[in-house]
């Protein structure tokens, strides 16, 4: 059944090790650098719950109430579905947040589809995965990923150095088996699971790596640490950064310290063609919420470089206008990419019903590498204000204020207060320190470019391109199109 926001906080209070900046945290839900985004999913749980919003966020199956993100896209309509219930969150909460769940539960969805080979090394890896698939249905857990671990010495094997650089496999017991490492993760200390699974790694011909481990490890297990980066929520006024201090989603170094992950948590085990398999499918269906986030943050782009040219007049202005026109462009060409996906969409493996690939990857790609550029745009848009306006501070103080009323007041429309919110939102949007971490973030996060570019490859049909131009170009029969 779908959870409460209370129930997910109480989840949380299970004895985890967390860290921040060399402070062991007590309770997660407190904390001022997780408070923010933990209140964030607890509102997305209650949500749930609410009239308003029941309808989108959740479906009826067997007399049971599930969250649509956590449904098996089987039709079409699953995907309008998650794109609606997506929408509806973002708005509710005024902002973007993406590793909340919807955008990493899909990464089992591709091991679903991909049974036939873990049921080449156990049958019972097979029934693992779909049992944990329909747990996260029936329980609405928070789930993550467990993807990129240290790796160390990238010129080294793992086994040449420090074998714990990349989770491996030390020890085989009954009750399962025991792992050390770590892996980076966004959100680990404040969520309930994740999938664990290896990076690539320096694989040859073997068929068996004890590095080449796949399952699902419990956030409070035993073992289990998390050590966080420095949050920025209470780094300053949240007038001042109104988007840091409510939705920054901490990033984590989640050690793994001879955890046991019992055996019916286990997806696959020193299998190289298992782990080899997920890391080329991983993002089949995730790489769809995770473009989806990138729409939302080119529309606050445009929203505020549209009511800054509004407030100072330019919104006139040809140049303007062609600023702009590049953003929207950008917008609609990932709004494009996300539609078409799902209007041409394909049948997996596993009989469900994944976004087109290629088109899909090609958006994903489209979103990510033009990013820096849209946001330069932005923030040309918005002026160089948002670098040198003063804080909230300084606009209320008796001895500041009446001339930062008189220099930021533009006209009857726009006061000195509502200049100054627009400002200090486009700062943080654009220019702050978690304006940075963001478009990192965004860069890295389902993995570097090169990766990206290569799903393209691999997902895209070159036979039509191939085929035209052989016919084109009157190419003999001798010439045959063969395998990549």
């Amino acid at each position: 059944m779908i959870r409460t926001g209370e129930q997910y906080r109480e989840g949380l209070r299970d004895g985890r090790e967390i860290w921040i900046d060399g402070e062991k945290v007590a309770d997660p839900t407190k904390h001022v650098a997780l408070k923010p985004i933990v209140d964030i999913r607890a509102r997305m749980y209650d949500m749930q719950h609410e009239d308003v919003h029941a309808s989108t966020l959740t479906y009826v199956e067997d007399n049971s109430q599930h969250s649509i993100f956590n449904r098996l896209p089987r039709e079409q309509k699953d995907w309008h579905d998650k794109w609606a219930a997506c929408d509806a969150v973002m708005n509710d909460i005024g902002g973007v947040v993406t590793r909340v769940g919807d955008e990493t539960v899909g990464e089992m969805w591709s091991l679903y589809d991909g049974r036939d080979v873990l049921n080449e090394i156990d049958p019972r890896f097979g029934d693992n995965i779909a049992n944990h698939i329909q747990a996260v249905i029936e329980t609405d857990v928070f789930h993550v990923s467990a993807n990129t671990d240290p790796k160390g010495d990238r010129s080294k094997a793992p086994q040449d150095q420090d074998p714990d650089m990349m989770v491996h496999v030390v020890k085989e017991t009954d009750a399962g088996i025991i792992v050390r490492g770590a892996k980076y993760e966004t959100a680990s200390g404040y969520a309930d699971q994740a999938f664990l699974k290896p990076t690539v790694g320096a694989w040859t011909n073997e068929q068996l790596s004890d590095y080449a481990v796949g399952g699902i490890v419990k956030m409070g297990a035993p073992g289990v640490k998390h050590i966080a980066r420095s949050g920025f929520a209470g780094r300053a006024s949240a007038a001042d950064y109104p988007l840091a201090n409510k939705f920054d989603e901490v990033d984590f170094l989640m050690v793994l310290d001879n955890v046991l992950i019992p055996w019916e948590d286990v997806f696959f085990y020193r299998h190289t063609k298992a782990a080899q398999y997920i890391r080329g499918t991983l993002h089949r269906y995730s790489a769809f919420p995770y473009t989806l986030r990138i729409l939302y943050v080119a529309d606050m782009m445009i929203g505020a470089a549209m009511w800054n040219a509004k407030q100072t007049g330019l919104d006139k202005m040809q140049a303007v206008r062609e600023k702009l026109a590049d953003l929207v462009c950008y917008r609609e060409g990932i709004n494009a990419h996300l539609t078409a996906a799902i209007a041409a969409a394909q049948k997996s493996p596993g009989d469900l019903l994944m976004p087109n690939q290629s088109m899909l990857y090609a958006g994903r790609i489209f979103a990510c590498a033009n990013l820096p550029q849209m946001m330069h745009i932005a923030r040309e848009l918005c002026g160089g204000q948002i670098c040198v306006t003063p804080n909230e501070a300084a606009f209320k103080s008796a001895g500041s204020g009446s001339w930062l009323e008189k220099f930021y007041s533009l006209n009857d429309n726009w006061q000195a207060e509502d200049r100054r919110k627009l400002l200090a939102f486009a700062r943080d949007l654009l220019n702050s320190d978690y304006a940075g971490h963001r478009l990192t973030f965004i860069q890295f996060a389902q993995a570097p470019h090169f990766n990206h570019l290569a799903a393209v490859y691999n997902s895209f049909d070159f036979s039509g391109p191939l085929d035209f131009v052989k016919r084109a170009a009157d190419l003999s029969d001798r010439v045959t199109i063969g395998k990549a």
